[in-house]
């Protein structure tokens, strides 16, 4: 997948008042729609990112957060402080970027301590089941991370549901720990620091071709695993195509991660039989994601 997306739409403003009221931690949201980005660090634990949006140029200071901790139900999570800046500068001595590979990848620097500085733009807001979405859901997220040492690890494998449906499952971890919430809405809407929703994409299927939301979902708890059915929804066909990608916000205020596979093809007994037995074990005790 290509790390940069093309030139900037011009009909979404960086909702300042949003970002900086948003009580999430994650990966975080810094605009929209931005180009020009760059990004430049001090010695101290401090980011200057730069960008154009809307014809303006912004310039914000972050600092505060590295890496992400583990799910904790009265500890927040950690999150960057970030202030917008007018005309600030800042004494550069960011290396140029030397990490691993990311999806979505706009901008990144390497700081004098060996920690990372990186910037990812991608559609999240798209709506599900292929449907068109509106230039406010079409915006380009511009999200700012922080961090050191190994990357989550976003695992995704694909099999059947009743052996006629395409269906993904897998699961989202860090550090050893599984990643998971502990509030979110009936409708999977995260309500706190560590929920996460995994934002995946059809190619070429029932909604039309190119690229399209066909959903998003939570990682669950205990274990971090998910699980996806390319069923039939809102009176629009499975979104079955020929390839899928996902996406998944990083914990804390580590990287988003990605993921994409060709689609599988006819149904194949003892691959379900082993993917079934796998699911089992991830969903240990709870009711969800198990295999049908």
């Amino acid at each position: 997948m290509v790390g940069v997306r093309p030139a900037a739409f011009s009909t979404a403003a960086v909702l300042l008042a949003l970002i900086a009221a948003s009580s999430a931690s994650a990966s975080q949201r810094v605009g929209l729609n931005a180009s020009g980005v760059s990004v430049a660090a001090d010695g101290s634990g401090k980011a200057l990112v730069t960008f154009r949006s809307r014809g303006r140029v912004r310039r914000l200071l972050a600092w505060g957060a590295v890496n992400a901790r583990a799910p904790h139900p009265t500890v927040p999570q950690v999150k960057l402080r970030l202030r917008y800046v007018g005309g600030a500068r800042i004494a550069d001595t960011c290396r140029p970027y030397d990490g691993p590979w990311l999806a979505w990848f706009v901008a990144g620097c390497r700081a004098a301590d060996g920690s990372y500085w990186t910037l990812q733009s991608w559609q999240r807001m798209l709506p599900g089941r292929g449907k068109r979405p509106s230039p406010r859901l079409a915006a380009w997220e511009l999200r700012l991370s922080h961090w050191r040492g190994a990357l989550p690890e976003f695992v995704v494998k694909l099999d059947w549901a009743y052996r006629r449906y395409h269906h993904l499952y897998g699961w989202y971890s860090y550090g050893g720990h599984p990643i998971f919430g502990f509030r979110v809405t009936r409708a999977g809407r995260p309500l706190d620091g560590y929920a996460r929703n995994v934002y995946l994409d059809t190619r070429n299927s029932g909604y039309g071709r190119g690229w399209r939301r066909e959903g998003a979902f939570l990682s669950q708890r205990p274990n971090g695993n998910f699980c996806w059915g390319f069923f039939p929804r809102e009176g629009r066909p499975p979104g079955h195509g020929d390839r899928y990608r996902a996406t998944v916000i990083g914990p804390g205020v580590m990287p988003d991660m990605f993921w994409e596979s060709p689609a599988l093809g006819a149904y194949d007994r003892a691959h379900d039989q082993v993917a079934n037995q796998e699911q089992r074990q991830l969903a240990g005790n709870s009711r969800y994601c198990r295999p049908n």
